[in-house]
């Protein structure tokens, strides 16, 4: 692996920060030597996390915000900024699934889904690049997406994969822009399959976590924290795209 010496005291924003795989990648980074800027709506979870990073030498800040809030996000970069002068690494990981089929569904959790998984994603993109422009236009956007962005999965979940697939047409659209402006910020989008979060439940409520998770041997968040990783320390001529992260067992 190639080091991941030149990211030492820059700064990283994580989105959903305060479980799962945000919790995994923001402790790895900050075990790699970056500022962490840590960002989800519940604050004592939050603090708990920056807490740990800083026991353990660690810098964090916990910045608590509802990622369907744009006036909230933009003043989570405006806190970033006055800290510690902006962001280098933007880990967009905040997303949620509701179980709302395309026939009948409710427009609120479509909404939801739009709001989290694409739109917020959007904002925190484009105030990452302004930052990272500022700053010398290098930096590396990463998108935490999903294999839904490859494939419609089941006879349920069609709108939580649709913002899957908007995704990975936004990451391409992305790429091309920066390399239109001749920038060296670079955008790569990891897709796990199944990892063993809160997802499950959140998605389609406690009676389904078993079912879920008990099929096969899951992903757990340190493996989509080590795919960042090695993402970030790819040389500069080098950009990683896409990374399809799946179980062993996992058969789509």
């Amino acid at each position: 692996m190639q080091s991941i010496d030149r990211w030492k005291g820059r700064v990283a924003l994580v989105t959903g920060a305060s479980a799962g795989i945000g919790r995994a990648v923001a402790e790895q980074l900050a075990d790699a030597g970056l500022k962490v800027a840590l960002t989800a709506r519940r604050a004592e979870r939050l603090e708990a996390l920056a807490a740990r990073i800083r026991e353990r030498g660690g810098e964090a800040l916990a910045l608590p915000a509802d990622a369907r809030d744009e006036a909230a996000l933009l003043d989570v970069f405006a806190r970033i900024r006055a800290e510690w002068g902006g962001v280098d690494v933007m880990i967009n990981n905040a997303g949620l699934g509701r179980m709302d089929s395309l026939c009948d569904g409710e427009t609120a959790a479509w909404r939801e889904m739009f709001e989290v998984n694409v739109l917020a994603l959007s904002i925190c993109t484009r105030e990452a690049i302004g930052d990272m422009r500022a700053r010398g236009d290098a930096g590396q956007i990463i998108h935490i997406s999903s294999m839904a962005g490859h494939r419609v999965p089941g006879d349920s979940g069609g709108f939580y994969a649709a913002t899957k697939h908007a995704v990975k047409g936004l990451t391409e659209a992305l790429r091309r822009e920066l390399r239109a402006a001749d920038s060296a910020i670079r955008v790569c989008a990891i897709s796990p399959g199944m990892v063993e979060t809160e997802f499950a439940e959140v998605m389609g409520g406690p009676d389904i976590v078993e079912e879920a998770y008990g099929r096969f041997p899951c992903l757990q968040p340190h493996d989509v924290a080590d795919a960042v990783l090695f993402a970030l320390t790819r040389p500069p001529h080098s950009q990683i795209h896409d990374i399809l992260l799946r179980p062993t067992r996992q058969p789509s």
